[in-house]
C-alpha cells in the first residue's frame, strides 16, 4: 500500500511541475515560442490530468477502468473512420466493428481469456471485414477501403486494449494486491510523460525534423532528449514496477518512449494524408482522443509483451 500511495504522490508532484512549467513557458516571450506551442503543451497537460484520474479507478475497480479504455477506443476509431470517406458497401462491415469486435475485444480482456483477445482482431475480425465488404459487390478501391478499416481496428482498438490487458498480466515480482494497477499506472504516465518532455526539448533545442513534411513539432533532438529523461524518469520509479532491477525499468522506459514518438508520427502522417490537422474535439483543446491516445496505442502492445516475455510468471 505504501508503494502505490508513493507512486500516486509522485505522479502527483510530476503533474504540478508540468502545470508549472507550462504557465512559466506563457510569460517566456524571450525563448520565442509561438503561442499556438505554448497552448498544445498545456493540452497535453491537461490530457495527464485526465488519464490520471481515469487510472486511480484501476486500484479498486478494475473492470470500470476497463469500461473506459473500451469508451476511448470506440471513440478514437469513430474519430478514425471519420479521416477517410466510406462507400455504402463499407457499412455493414463498420457496424461489426464497431458493435461487435470492438466491445468483445474488451469483454475478453476484462475476463482475462488472453488466448481469444489476442487473435480476436488480427484473425477473425481481419477476414471478416474483407469477406463482408466483399459481399457488399462493391470492388472500387477494396484494397484500400479494407486496409483502412483493418488498420484503425487494429491499433484504436486492438493495440489500446493491451493497456488494461496489464491489469491482469502476472508478472514474477509483483507485491502487494494493487501491483497491477501500479505497472498500468506506471505505463500511461511513462507514455504521456514521455511525449511531454520530446514535446518540450523540440520546442526548446530542435533543429533537425524527423519528417518535415509531417510533423514540424518532432525533432531527433527532441526524441532522443526526451527519450533519454523519460529513461531517467522510469529508472528512478523501479520500486512501483516488477523490474528486479533500476536498468531493467530505464530501458523498458525508453522503449515505450521510441514507441510512443512512432504513435505520434504516425498518426500525424495519416491525418496529413487525409488533410487533417485535428482528429476530433471531444476533449476541449486537445484535438480530439485520437490525438492523445495515439503514443499510448503504439507503445501499450509492446510494452505488454516485452514485460511478459522477460518478466512473465509463466
Amino acid at each position: 500500500m505504501v508503494k502505490d500511495w508513493a507512486l500516486l504522490g509522485t505522479v502527483l508532484a510530476l503533474l504540478s511541475v508540468a502545470t508549472l512549467v507550462g504557465q512559466w513557458l506563457k510569460r517566456q516571450l524571450s525563448l520565442r515560442l509561438d503561442e499556438r506551442s505554448i497552448s498544445s503543451f498545456n493540452s497535453r497537460v491537461q490530457a495527464w490530468w485526465f488519464f490520471s484520474v481515469v487510472l486511480g479507478f484501476a486500484f479498486f475497480l478494475p473492470k470500470l477502468t476497463i469500461v473506459l479504455f473500451g469508451l476511448l477506443s470506440f471513440w478514437a476509431l469513430r474519430e478514425f473512420i471519420t479521416l477517410t470517406p466510406t462507400r455504402a458497401g463499407d457499412h455493414r462491415a463498420l457496424f461489426w466493428v464497431f458493435f461487435l469486435f470492438t466491445p468483445l475485444q474488451f469483454v475478453l480482456v476484462a475476463f482475462d481469456y488472453y488466448a481469444f483477445y489476442s487473435i480476436l482482431i488480427p484473425v477473425y475480425a481481419f477476414l471478416f471485414i474483407a469477406a463482408r465488404v466483399a459481399i457488399s459487390g462493391d470492388y472500387q478501391h477494396f484494397l484500400e477501403r479494407v486496409a483502412k478499416i483493418q488498420f484503425g481496428l487494429l491499433v484504436c482498438v486492438y493495440c489500446l486494449s493491451f493497456a488494461p490487458a496489464l491489469l491482469y498480466l502476472q508478472c514474477k515480482q509483483m507485491d502487494g494486491d494493487y501491483a497491477n494497477a501500479r505497472l498500468l499506472f506506471f505505463f500511461v504516465t511513462i507514455v504521456l510523460f514521455s511525449e511531454l518532455l520530446q514535446f518540450l526539448c523540440g520546442r526548446l533545442f530542435g533543429k533537425h525534423l524527423i519528417a518535415e513534411t509531417i510533423d514540424t513539432n518532432r525533432t531527433w533532438e527532441g526524441l532522443l532528449g526526451g527519450a533519454g529523461v523519460t529513461a531517467i524518469v522510469g529508472l528512478s520509479l523501479y520500486w512501483a514496477t516488477p523490474f528486479p532491477h533500476w536498468w531493467q525499468a530505464g530501458a523498458m522506459s525508453l522503449t515505450i518512449a521510441i514507441m510512443a514518438s512512432a504513435g505520434g508520427l504516425t498518426m500525424s502522417a495519416i491525418k496529413r494524408d487525409r488533410g487533417e490537422v485535428t482528429s476530433g474535439t471531444l476533449i476541449e483543446g486537445h484535438g480530439g482522443v485520437l490525438s492523445r491516445i495515439d503514443a499510448i496505442c503504439f507503445a501499450a502492445p509492446v510494452f505488454y509483451h516485452v514485460t511478459n516475455y522477460f518478466f512473465g510468471a509463466g
